[in-house]
């Protein structure tokens, strides 16, 4: 039997702490002697909006929004760039981290032809980022409150999709019950993990690439080893991953990425990058 925190447990606390406990703390405070000390001491620490112990969560809240803001700001002034290899529709969103879509095709550009080099190219700059996010990351780990590490995952999807824009959403999304998988598969893969183990896909300190087919593979594979051949990546790893509901047969590529604590270098690095992509 494993112990741990119910839907509803910090909620049921925290009316115990306001209905129970905080009426006999404001007694014992306004009395005298080390009773009413201890308790003024305890109250201190007390968020006065929150009603609770808030200084840890607080630095883990402030951590992840600095972090987050830190990582879309970089990609986002990355994204720009791309756009002069061929146009293409963006999408980013918030959650508890840096999650986003790109859709390229004939149907999203009036007046360019679109080739297959464009999705190619696309692919391989977006490699290049997620090493530039993971590195941005690791040198910002001793500047945030609450030490953070990254887990980064990429989902690779090889077939034509039929997108629409939603006026209700103000959005483009996925159209028709055949797409609807791809939307499926994005939302569950990062609960993957490694068959036959306890082990999570996504890990700190690695890129996790999910693929279906091995074409995809093939292709990602030639992107990684031009991309360790200049000290971006470490050990690459083939893996099959647990079934997931209503998702099976998936894999993944997972490869160590290889961090430098020397911002100059790191700039450097990413000077080539965006030479070897334009």
């Amino acid at each position: 039997m494993q112990a741990g925190l119910k839907a509803g447990d910090e909620v049921g606390i925290l009316d115990f702490l306001k209905r129970e406990i905080y009426p006999v703390f404001n007694y014992l405070e306004s009395q005298q002697g080390i009773m009413a000390e201890a308790v003024k001491h305890y109250m201190s620490f007390i968020d006065p909006q929150l009603q609770v112990v808030y200084r840890q969560r607080k630095s883990y809240d402030d951590s992840v929004n600095y972090l987050n803001k830190r990582l879309a700001g970089y990609l986002d002034k990355r994204q720009e760039e791309a756009q002069n290899m061929f146009p293409h529709y963006f999408e980013r969103y918030k959650t508890d981290g840096v999650e986003y879509n790109i859709y390229i095709g004939d149907s999203l550009v009036k007046g360019q032809d679109f080739h297959e080099m464009y999705l190619q190219n696309l692919r391989l700059w977006q490699l290049q980022v997620m090493y530039e996010l993971e590195q941005v990351a690791y040198n910002m780990t001793e500047d945030l409150p609450h030490p953070l590490r990254v887990a980064s995952l990429i989902l690779v999807h090889n077939n034509p999709l039929a997108i629409r824009f939603r006026m209700d959403e103000k959005q483009f999304d996925v159209d028709g019950a055949y797409n609807v998988r791809y939307e499926i598969v994005k939302k569950r893969i990062d609960k993957s993990y490694i068959k036959g183990t306890q082990e999570r896909l996504t890990q700190p300190g690695k890129i996790a690439i999910v693929y279906s087919q091995d074409e995809e593979a093939q292709e990602y594979l030639r992107y990684i080893e031009f991309l360790k051949a200049e000290k971006y990546f470490g050990e690459v790893e083939m893996l099959d991953l647990e079934d997931l509901q209503g998702l099976s047969g998936l894999r993944a590529i997972r490869i160590e990425v290889l961090y430098e604590k020397d911002q100059a270098n790191s700039s450097s690095k990413s000077s080539k990058r965006k030479k070897v992509v334009s």
